[in-house]
């Protein structure tokens, strides 16, 4: 694992990345973000372009293509629109605002030595007799409700996944589900969700996936929800392992939702976790610390360690990290904490409300850490 850091003065712009090879295969993830410098978003998007083009001519980011980006922005109905990209990836736009006072940051996630292309709302990852599908971007505006627009959309997914020969229940390991007002629309997404999953074969009794329900303004006005999900085809069973930390966390079925706290994916050179959107919680599903932001990221960050260490990882595997904040006057208070536990790690602060009023930061995650057992290679 290698960790690197650069300013690029006369954009304003600073490049965090993470690299990781094993076999035949590199990994990076990269966040990208800059100093808002009174610039509208037009200059703001340019010059966040510009580090990201500078990125890609890095030595050890040369000969990489992109699996897909995720835009943190400001304004998305508004911001959307002006943004001219030409990338063969998927992508995600989303309104969470970084919290540094830009308009917009990128989370880049990035592969050499594999075989990648798109189609549609998805980027295919071909490589040793697996297929790693990012799929980005999904909604519906047909309906009026969080309930069913989240039925509507789980099934296009599934139409997807269809036509990769996967399924919601066997091949999906990841999902996001960004909602317009969460402390409003959540309630009926997890309704759509725990049934639409009931019938696709996932329950308390089979596994769920690894997901973040987090607060999101979709760029359509009239998008309640927004879903993102990333599925692997090619994998047995025994390659995949669910994480619950039984002393720190509860099972999310406990309270009636339905995601896995963390799962992790074991390759012949790799392994793979998938940590889901954490916060201070305790083993009986209570929120612990309401209203202290220092007591609560540290339990958050608890909790996480003890996911990690379930799949045999520590922090100093985690490639990157995304944190929501629901109060963006607590952003000089986590920042700061941030910076100081996790000097090196890529991390995006943003401001996205947690899906419980009492939780005021959340942070997901993915590490990779090398290993050698008899899986084929990633």
């Amino acid at each position: 694992m290698k960790y690197i850091s650069k300013y690029i003065e006369q954009l304003g712009a600073t490049i965090e990345f993470t690299t990781f090879t094993a076999g035949e295969v590199s990994e990076i993830h990269a966040m990208l973000s800059i100093e808002p410098r009174t610039d509208m978003f037009e200059q703001q998007f340019s010059r966040i372009k510009e580090a990201e083009n500078m990125l890609m001519q890095l030595p050890e980011v040369s000969g990489a293509k992109a699996v897909f980006k995720r835009y943190f922005l400001s304004d998305a109905t508004n911001q959307v629109p002006a943004i001219q990209e030409n990338d063969h990836c998927t992508i995600s736009y989303i309104q969470q605002p970084p919290l540094d006072g830009s308009k917009l940051a990128v989370w880049l996630y990035l592969q050499k030595g594999t075989d990648i292309s798109n189609s549609g709302n998805s980027t295919r990852v071909s490589h040793n007799g697996y297929r790693h599908i990012w799929t980005m971007g999904l909604y519906n505006t047909t309906a009026d409700t969080s309930y069913m627009q989240t039925w509507e959309t789980l099934f296009t997914y599934i139409d997807i996944l269809r036509q990769h020969d996967a399924t919601l229940e066997a091949n999906c390991v990841r999902t996001w589900f960004f909602v317009r007002d969460v402390d409003t629309q959540y309630n009926g997404l997890v309704k759509s969700r725990r049934e639409c999953f009931a019938e696709q074969g996932l329950t308390a009794d089979t596994h769920y996936i690894a997901s973040t329900g987090i607060g999101g303004t979709p760029a359509d006005p009239k998008a309640l929800v927004q879903l993102g999900a990333y599925a692997i085809t090619g994998l047995s069973p025994e390659q995949q392992r669910y994480l619950y930390a039984p002393t720190h966390l509860n099972r999310t079925s406990d309270y009636g939702v339905t995601f896995e706290r963390g799962t992790l994916i074991q390759y012949g050179d790799r392994n793979h976790v998938l940590i889901s959107g954490t916060a201070s919680i305790d083993n009986h599903g209570e929120v612990l610390h309401v209203g202290d932001i220092r007591k609560q990221t540290l339990r958050m960050w608890e909790n996480v360690e003890k996911l990690l260490e379930e799949g045999g990882m520590t922090y100093d595997d985690v490639m990157q990290i995304v944190v929501y904040l629901r109060d963006g006057a607590d952003y000089a208070v986590v920042s700061r904490m941030f910076s100081e536990r996790f000097p090196n790690i890529p991390y995006v602060i943003t401001l996205a409300p947690v899906c419980r009023p009492t939780w005021l930061v959340e942070m997901e995650c993915i590490a990779v850490k090398a290993t050698s057992n008899d899986f084929p290679d990633f």
